[in-house]
């Protein structure tokens, strides 16, 4: 009776030792799972930034060629008041 107490226990420590190894797989797991997230976290976090710094960039630029396309436009405006002028002086 005893040789069978035995051999049950030992079953039951065999399935216990399994049961704490597949834990332990889970855990490392779930560890891995969560640095991985963490990463991808980091990472988006890292590109919603550079997304944010390229539109400010984009509309800084645009607001410079706005700036450009008005100084051209006052020129042709003087341009034209001159031509306007001397048209007027010839006549």
């Amino acid at each position: 009776m005893s040789e069978e107490t035995r051999e049950v226990r030992d079953e039951h420590r065999e399935a216990l030792e399994g049961i704490r190894q597949e834990r332990e797989r889970l855990r490392e797991s779930g560890e891995t799972m969560r640095i991985a997230g963490e990463e991808a976290r980091a990472a988006a976090e890292a590109a919603r930034l550079a997304a944010m710094n390229a539109v400010s960039a984009t509309a800084e630029t645009l607001e410079a060629t706005l700036e450009h396309m008005k100084v051209v436009e006052d020129m042709r405006r003087t341009l034209r008041d001159i031509r306007s002028v001397n048209r007027l002086d010839v006549n």
